[in-house]
C-alpha cells in the first residue's frame, strides 16, 4: 500500500513533468536521485545538495557532509569573502611614483611601478599610463627605475600538479600582467621558424625581453622551462607545432615581465628609463599616475564567466591582507576557511587557495548550499555567476531549457562540480550543490597530459549534474 505521501509526491512529480517541454519529459520520468547516480556509470564519490532558497529546507542530499574537491566552485566562496570584507566598488590601484620633484622634465629621484595587486592588469594599461606620465611633462629619470610587488606574496605557481605550460596555473605577487602570461607565437619561415614572444594588448603589441623560446627537435616533452640570468627560457617540441600558431605561456617573474614591458611603453612616449630594478620595501614619494582596475562586483562577474584562477587569487589574498591574516596563500586560504566558519557554522572547509585550482581544497555539498543561501543572497551572488546550459543524455547542450539556472562549474582530473541557484518552471528557486571526485584515479594518473578516461568520466558527470538538475525542477517546482 502507497502512503499518502508517497502518493502526493509522485502527483506533484507528474504535474510538473507535464508541463515540461516533450523532449524535456521524455528524458526525466523521473528517476530517483539514486538511480541516477548509478546509472550514470561515475566511479568514485557523488556529494550533493539542494534545498529551497526561501527556507532553507533541505530536500534531497547524498553526502551532504562529506568534504570533497571544489575546483572551481570555490570562487564563489572567495567571491563572497571579497565583497563582505571589500566591498563591492573596492578596485585595485597601479601608481608611478616620484621620490622626487621634476626638474626641466627629469624626475629628481627614482621612479617607481607600484604594484596594488590588480590581476586585470593589462599591456593598454601600462601604455595609458607611459601617456599619462609623459604627459605630465616627464622626460627622464635621474636616479633608477624601480618595480615594487609587495602588496602580495610571490608565489611561484598556484598548484604544483600542473601542465609546466599551463597559462591558467600563473605566478601571483602584487604587480603583475596579463595575467602573468606572455604570448608566444611561431611560423614557418623557410627551413626553420620565426619565433616572438610579446605583451599583446588590444592595441599595443610590444616585444617581452625577460622571455625567450627555442624549438629542439623532438616529440616530447612538449615544453620544458628553466630561469637563467634573468630570463625566463622555453624549448618547445618541433614535432608540435605543425605550420604555427600560438599560446599564452606563463610567467614566473611578473615584476621583470611587467617593469621590462613599461620601460618599452615609456621609451615609445619619449620617456627613456634605465633597467627595472626590483625592490621589496616601499620608500616614499609622489604619486604621478594611478591606473584603477573595475570595481569588485563587475571584475568578479568577469572571473566566475572566464573561471580566471590569477583574479581569484589575487582577490582572496588582498581580502585576507586586509584582516591582517594570511602571508602565504596557503595560509590565506586558512583564512578563508575560517571566515566562512565563523560566518555559517562550516566545519567541512579546508582552503589551500582561492581559485580550487588545488586539488587539496575541501568543502562539503551541505556547507557550500549553506554559504550560497545565507551569504550569497544579501551580497546578490547570483547576478554575478553565468547562466548554466543543461546537457542531454548524449552530453550536448539542450536546445531548450524550461527553466533557469546560474550557477559556478569547476573542473579538473577527475572531479566536476556544481554549485548555485535555480528557478524551477513554476517560479520556485533552489539552492545546490552537486560535487563529484575519483580522487584514487586523480592520484594514479597524476602529471599525465592528457589522463586516459579522464574527458569520458567529466562527461559523464555533467550529464548526471543535468539530469539531477531536471529532477529538481520537476519534483520541487510544483
Amino acid at each position: 500500500m502507497l502512503s499518502r505521501r508517497k502518493l502526493l509526491s509522485g502527483f506533484l512529480a507528474g504535474t510538473a513533468i507535464a508541463a515540461l517541454p516533450p523532449a524535456l519529459r521524455a528524458q526525466t520520468m523521473i528517476a530517483p536521485s539514486a538511480a541516477l547516480i548509478r546509472g550514470s556509470g561515475l566511479s568514485g564519490d557523488v556529494g550533493f545538495v539542494v534545498a529551497d532558497l526561501r527556507t532553507g529546507q533541505v530536500l534531497e542530499s547524498q553526502g551532504a557532509n562529506k568534504a570533497m574537491p571544489p575546483a572551481s566552485a570555490l570562487k564563489a566562496i572567495t567571491s563572497l569573502y571579497a565583497l563582505e570584507n571589500l566591498g563591492s566598488q573596492f578596485r585595485f590601484g597601479t601608481r608611478l611614483i616620484a621620490t622626487g620633484p621634476i626638474v626641466g622634465g627629469i624626475i629628481q629621484g627614482d621612479l617607481i611601478l607600484a604594484g596594488g595587486g590588480d590581476p586585470t592588469l593589462g599591456t593598454d594599461d601600462l601604455a595609458g599610463m607611459a601617456k599619462q606620465l609623459a604627459a605630465r611633462g616627464v622626460r627622464g629619470v635621474a636616479g633608477r627605475y624601480l618595480t615594487w610587488s609587495g602588496a602580495l606574496p610571490y608565489t611561484r605557481e598556484i598548484a604544483d600538479d600542473q601542465p609546466i605550460y599551463a597559462g591558467y596555473n600563473p605566478s601571483l605577487a602584487g604587480l603583475m600582467l596579463n595575467y602573468n602570461r606572455v604570448h608566444f607565437q611561431w611560423k614557418r619561415a623557410g627551413n626553420g621558424w620565426a619565433l616572438s614572444m610579446d605583451a599583446r594588448g588590444k592595441t599595443a603589441r610590444p616585444l617581452a625581453y625577460t622571455a625567450k623560446a627555442a624549438i629542439v627537435n623532438r616529440a616530447k616533452p612538449l615544453f620544458t622551462y628553466s630561469d637563467r640570468g634573468g630570463i625566463e627560457q622555453w624549448t618547445v617540441a618541433s614535432k608540435a607545432l605543425g605550420r604555427g600558431g600560438s599560446r599564452w605561456l606563463p610567467v614566473r617573474d611578473p615584476a621583470a615581465y611587467a617593469g621590462d614591458v613599461f620601460q618599452t611603453l615609456a621609451r615609445a612616449q619619449g620617456v627613456p628609463l634605465p633597467k627595472p630594478e626590483s625592490i621589496s620595501r616601499m620608500p616614499g614619494g609622489d604619486v604621478l599616475v594611478t591606473q584603477a582596475s573595475d570595481a569588485l562586483s563587475p571584475l568578479l562577474r568577469a572571473m566566475m564567466k572566464y573561471s580566471t584562477n590569477l583574479t581569484a587569487e589575487a582577490v582572496g589574498l588582498t581580502t585576507s591582507a586586509r584582516l591582517g591574516a594570511g602571508n602565504s596563500l596557503a595560509a590565506s586560504g586558512k583564512a578563508m576557511a575560517n571566515w566562512l566558519g565563523t560566518r555559517t557554522g562550516a566545519r567541512s572547509a579546508r582552503f589551500t587557495d582561492h581559485s580550487g585550482l588545488r586539488a587539496d581544497a575541501r568543502i562539503a555539498a551541505g556547507d557550500m548550499v549553506t554559504a550560497l543561501r545565507v551569504l550569497g543572497v544579501p551580497m546578490g551572488l547570483r547576478s554575478l555567476m553565468k547562466p548554466f546550459k543543461l546537457r542531454d543524455a548524449t552530453g550536448k547542450t539542450m536546445k531548450t531549457q524550461p527553466f533557469a539556472v546560474d550557477a559556478k562549474t569547476g573542473t579538473l582530473d577527475f572531479v566536476s562540480t556544481l554549485a548555485g541557484y535555480m528557478t524551477a518552471p513554476d517560479g520556485t528557486e533552489l539552492v545546490f550543490a552537486i560535487f563529484t571526485s575519483d580522487l584514487a584515479q586523480r592520484r594514479r594518473t597524476r602529471g599525465h597530459e592528457r589522463p586516459a578516461g579522464q574527458r569520458d568520466w567529466v562527461k559523464r558527470s555533467k550529464i548526471l549534474q543535468s539530469q539531477l538538475l531536471q529532477r529538481w525542477a520537476a519534483v520541487y517546482g510544483a
